[in-house]
C-alpha cells in the first residue's frame, strides 16, 4: 500500500526548478512522483503563459510522466511555489486511514463540449476511475483538483454563432470551471442527476464542497488530482476540508484548524477557492470587485482570501485559486488543509 507524500518548494520564477535537489535530499523520490501543483506569478487570465512555462519546466525534470497543474496569480501576500505529490511506502507506525492520491487526464475536451454536459461527464468518468485506482470511496475524498481548458480566440472565430458555450475567451474560463466542478460533484454523489442539469443551466445553489477547478490555455483536456483517505493505508498525512460561506468566513477555517491542532497535527499545506460574490455585496456591504475595469475580479478575490488564509496559518505559500463557480456557495468556496500527525514515540 502506498500513501501520499507532499513536498513544498519555493519558486524564484515560473520556470524555476532549482529547489528540487534540496527536496530530494529531504526525502522526495522523483521516481515516485504523481503530480506537481503550483502557483505562478502571472495574471491567472487567458493570456497567463506562466502556467504553461511552469508546467513544461517541471514535467521535464522528472523521470516519470506527471500531471502538472499550475494556477496563475499570486496577488497580495501569496508566494509563488509548487508542491510535489509523490507516493511513499506504508508506515505501520501510524494508524490506518492515511491520505492517498491519484492523478490522471480526461480525453481531449472538444470546444463544443466545453462548459457543457460532455465536459462534466468526462471529468466524472475520470474521477471515478482515479478513486477506484487509489481505493478512495466518494465519502473519503477531501480534495479534487481539475485543470481544464478554455476557448481561444482562434477556436471561437472558426465556429458559427451559438455552437460554443461562450464567444468570449475570459468568460469561457468560468464555463469550463463550472462544468468541471459539477462533474466532480456528480461523480462523488454530492449532487444528483437533476442537480447536475440545474447546475449546468446556471443554478449556483448547486456546488461541490471539495472540488477546485482552474482553467488555462495550456491544456486541451482536464487534468485531475484527487486526494482522499484510504482506510487500509498507514502514514502521517491527513486532510480536513471546510466550506467558507463567504470571503470573510474565517470561523469555518479556524474551526478546522482547531480540530487539527486538537489531534496534535501540524499543517502542511492549504488549498482554497476564491471568488467575488456574484450578488455584488459581502455581508450586506457593496463590493467593487465585479465592476473594476482595471483588475479582473478573480485577482481581487485571490488577494483578499490569500491575505485572510495566510494570516490564519502564518504561511503565504498556499494555493488560492480564483473563480469558484459551483465550488462552494456563491461568494464562498472550499478549503482543504493537508496536515501531518505527530511522529509516533
Amino acid at each position: 500500500m502506498s500513501v501520499l507524500s507532499l513536498h513544498r518548494i519555493p519558486s524564484a520564477d515560473p520556470a524555476d526548478t532549482s529547489g528540487l535537489p534540496q527536496a530530494c535530499k529531504d526525502g522526495l523520490d522523483p521516481s515516485r512522483a504523481l503530480a506537481v501543483i503550483g502557483k505562478t506569478e502571472g495574471n491567472g487570465c487567458v493570456n497567463d503563459f506562466t502556467r504553461g512555462m511552469a508546467a513544461a519546466a517541471w514535467q521535464a525534470v522528472f523521470p516519470v510522466p506527471i500531471v502538472a497543474v499550475m494556477s496563475g496569480g499570486t496577488e497580495g501576500v501569496l508566494s509563488p511555489h509548487v508542491v510535489v505529490l509523490t507516493t511513499a511506502d506504508d508506515d505501520s507506525a501510524y494508524p490506518c486511514g492515511a491520505l492517498v492520491a491519484a492523478a490522471g487526464r480526461t480525453p481531449r475536451i472538444a470546444p463544443e463540449q466545453l462548459g457543457r454536459r460532455g465536459q462534466a461527464e468526462a471529468v466524472a468518468a475520470s474521477l471515478r476511475q482515479l478513486c477506484a485506482d487509489a481505493g478512495i470511496s466518494p465519502g473519503e475524498v477531501e480534495f479534487v483538483l481539475v485543470k481544464c481548458p478554455l476557448l481561444t480566440g482562434v477556436v471561437i472565430a472558426e465556429r458559427p454563432p451559438g455552437v460554443l458555450a461562450s464567444n468570449d475567451t475570459y468568460e469561457s474560463m468560468a464555463h469550463s470551471r463550472a462544468a468541471s466542478a459539477l462533474g466532480a460533484a456528480h461523480a462523488l454523489g454530492e449532487i444528483n442527476e437533476a442537480q447536475l442539469v440545474a447546475g449546468l443551466a446556471g443554478d449556483l445553489s448547486v456546488y461541490s464542497s471539495v472540488a477546485s477547478a482552474s482553467a488555462g490555455v495550456e491544456v486541451d483536456c482536464c487534468e485531475i488530482v484527487v486526494l482522499g483517505h484510504n482506510p487500509a493505508a498507514r502514514g502521517p498525512l491527513r486532510a480536513t476540508h471546510a466550506v467558507m460561506r463567504d470571503a470573510l468566513d474565517a470561523a469555518s477555517v479556524q474551526l478546522a484548524l482547531e480540530r487539527i491542532r486538537g489531534a496534535g497535527g501540524h499543517v502542511v499545506h492549504l488549498f482554497a477557492k476564491a471568488e467575488a460574490d456574484p450578488s455584488g455585496s459581502v455581508r450586506g456591504r457593496r463590493h467593487t470587485m465585479l465592476t473594476d475595469s482595471d483588475i479582473h475580479d478573480t485577482r481581487h478575490a485571490r488577494a483578499a482570501l490569500g491575505g485572510l488564509l495566510a494570516g490564519l496559518t502564518g504561511e503565504p505559500a498556499i494555493y488560492v485559486s480564483g473563480g469558484a463557480e459551483h465550488q462552494g456557495p456563491p461568494g464562498g468556496g472550499p478549503v482543504t488543509i493537508i496536515w501531518e500527525l505527530p511522529k509516533p514515540i
